[in-house]
């Protein structure tokens, strides 16, 4: 039987057509498994690097699930299917070959190109391949992007199913029984998790690493459990079909063994992720029944053009944003208010009218954060996740990328600093997620220094995709916000706690950020002008600027207030103009190694710009007091940063 007949065979069995497989299709998938296995072992002898074992183990758990699935070459752009998530990423041999032999690239592409630069066939599982869905990184994290795909869909009413592919290793760690218990609480019907229980990871014995009986867990956090022979194609597909119609969120165990097919390598540790030496290549290769010339047709191929891979962007669902709110001068409203009511009013606009869901994802701080008004306007879209971050960062994400706009607000220490590495691993699978902070900086001051976020520019200056905005007062709050459900990618908007003063013009009455004002993502505002010196601030800073500025002009220097509501994305030209004006500085709540103060000093390097500044910021962790007693100790209050710019000029 040629691999042509086997793939039709299988790709025949989308959606579960009958109840049993039958001898010829048993045989697909065993001819299928075996010529994969090859595949994976060539693969990796060829780049002397990867997860052989474990790839062999799983490779009739993939095989099942792309042929069940209706995942196809032709409709992996559209989110009107199934989706795919793989969890332990590190098997992507097995998910690379099961791709190739169901016709989503030729294999061809794939032997010789496997972990090479420049490739797209990476180490572990990229969405630049066709047919991967999720970028999973590290272990622990495939799930929650399985419950965020079939949140998506559920909330899309889409009949569509996910099925998620994990390691057995990683059932112990945190973040699976947090996407686990959203699954459950949302009714999740719609994903199924196959798990290759080999028994066996990189440090031995799984039972010996961090033994758990993996099954008690998911069945207590509400999950319909099954098991199966993972290498017996009738019975994981038998299996696969109960836990596929199940009116619960399923997870079947496939009971398999490390490095399946040949025999020096059956349940041996060592060869989870050590690649076989040309001997025991040709060993293998003989045991399995496969050419092993394939491995010098690799090896000729590596130093060949290398293959192109799949560009994914971002999906930008439109809706309607509506119109801004407009807070007059005397208002003194927290940002964080002003976007839960822009929030809210994006709610109601869409909530009969749209067919892309917002959902807005809250762990527990919904009138702390300002969700809560949203919650009632449109509580089928609100997602409340609990005190789960580090999952509901992932489900977040995902669900961007399932055709749902996704909002998640909460305090900057836990849904950036605390949930770095999924932010980052948002980034790389070019998610669409809205990341609404609240409480950073010194202004959450009470709460002391565990909670005061002062590392959030510095974090997302580490990432290559994600955007930062820090507004200034509410009436920019809520044109930042209708502006970034508006927009593609992945955007921060960072806010304090406090309530602060309408910034206005120079008359004092009119707001400075009314009626006549549009958010330009990277522009840098003029707040007071002034001919001697310039001083930048971010956020709730500015308005201490303002008072700075009143209180040098008492002694005859002229500040010129700039508010900077982009700190990753500054303005030459206006750096260059303050340049030429005189002394420069920096106001900040931020640590003042990482923020603002240092990202301008960085950009006047770049620019060969000479000129005098001096950053105030935030240099050590901070105090449990009141806003204004934090900043005071901090050497932070307009009164001190005045004094020091007077006493910087007399040097």
């Amino acid at each position: 039987m040629n691999d042509s007949i086997d793939s039709s065979l299988l790709l025949s069995l989308s959606h579960f057509p009958k109840d049993n497989l039958d001898e010829r299709e048993i045989a697909a998938f065993r001819s299928a498994a075996q010529r994969c296995r090859g595949w994976i072992l060539t693969m990796t002898t060829a780049a002397n690097s990867g997860h052989p074992a474990g790839s062999m183990s799983s490779i009739e758990m993939y095989l099942m699930s792309y042929a069940v699935s209706d995942v196809r070459r032709d409709n992996v752009e559209s989110i009107e299917r199934d989706f795919i998530v793989i969890s332990h990423g590190h098997t992507a041999p097995a998910a690379y070959s099961t791709l190739a032999y169901l016709g989503f690239f030729d294999p061809s592409m794939l032997l010789g190109n496997f972990r090479r630069t420049g490739s797209p066939f990476q180490g572990h599982v990229e969405r630049s391949v066709w047919g991967i869905d999720w970028a999973s990184g590290n272990l622990g994290q495939g799930l929650a992007a399985g419950v965020g795909y079939a949140l998506a869909q559920r909330k899309r009413q889409s009949d569509g199913h996910v099925f998620v592919l994990m390691g057995d290793g990683e059932q112990t760690k945190g973040q699976v029984a947090e996407a686990r218990r959203i699954a459950f609480k949302e009714g999740l019907n719609n994903i199924t998790a196959l798990i290759d229980f080999n028994r066996i990871q990189i440090s031995g014995k799984v039972h010996e690493v961090m033994p758990a009986n993996y099954k008690k867990l998911w069945e207590a956090d509400g999950w319909q459990v099954y098991e199966c022979n993972g290498h017996d194609p009738a019975d994981m597909y038998s299996v696969m079909k109960k836990a596929y119609e199940d009116e619960k969120p399923s997870v079947v165990f496939c009971n398999t063994v490390m490095g399946k097919g040949v025999s020096f390598m059956e349940n041996i540790p060592d060869y989870h992720g050590k690649a076989l030496s040309k001997e025991e290549y040709l060993k293998a290769m003989a045991e399995l029944g496969e050419d092993p010339s394939l491995l010098e047709e690799a090896l000729v191929a590596r130093k060949g053009p290398l293959p192109k891979g799949r560009t994914v962007n971002p999906r930008t669902p439109e809706i309607n944003t509506g119109l801004p709110i407009s807070y007059p001068s005397d208002a003194k409203v927290d940002n964080r208010t002003a976007f839960g009511k822009a929030l809210a009013d994006i709610g109601r606009l869409n909530r009969e009218r749209s067919s892309t869901p917002i959902l807005v994802f809250d762990c527990d701080l919904a009138s702390s954060v300002k969700v809560d008004e949203f919650a009632k306007e449109c509580p089928e879209w609100f997602v409340e996740a609990g005190i789960q971050e580090h999952a509901t960062a992932t489900v977040a994400g995902a669900a961007s990328c399932g055709g749902a706009m996704s909002v998640w607000a909460d305090f900057g220490v836990f849904g950036l600093t605390e949930v770095y590495n999924q932010q980052r691993l948002n980034d790389i699978n070019r998610t669409n997620l809205k990341l609404f902070l609240t409480h950073v900086g010194l202004d959450v001051g009470e709460d002391g220094m565990t909670h005061q976020c002062i590392d959030y520019v510095g974090l997302l200056r580490n990432l290559f995709g994600w955007k930062l905005i820090v507004p200034a007062d509410p009436n920019q709050t809520d044109r930042v916000t209708r502006w970034t459900l508006q927009q593609e990618g992945n955007i921060c908007v960072a806010m304090g706690r406090s309530r602060l003063p309408v910034l206005t013009r120079d008359d004092g009455l009119t707001p400075f950020y009314g009626d006549d004002y549009a958010f330009n993502y990277g522009k840098i505002d003029i707040v007071r002008h002034g001919h001697d010196m310039s001083i930048f601030a971010m956020g709730h800073m500015v308005h201490r600027a303002l008072k700075v500025g009143e209180m040098l002009a008492k002694r005859g220097i002229s500040l010129c207030v700039y508010s900077v509501s982009c700190p990753l994305a500054l303005e030459e030209d206006v750096l260059v103009e303050a340049a030429k004006r005189g002394p420069i500085f920096t106001y900040e709540d931020h640590n003042v190694n990482s923020g603002l103060g240092r990202e301008i000093t960085s950009k006047l390097q770049a620019l060969n710009l000479s000129v005098k500044v001096r950053s105030f910021g935030v240099s050590r962790y901070g105090d449990s007091g009141s806003s204004d007693e934090v900043f005071e100790a901090m050497g932070l209050a307009p009164e001190e940063v005045a004094e020091a710019v007077c006493c910087s000029l007399r040097k």
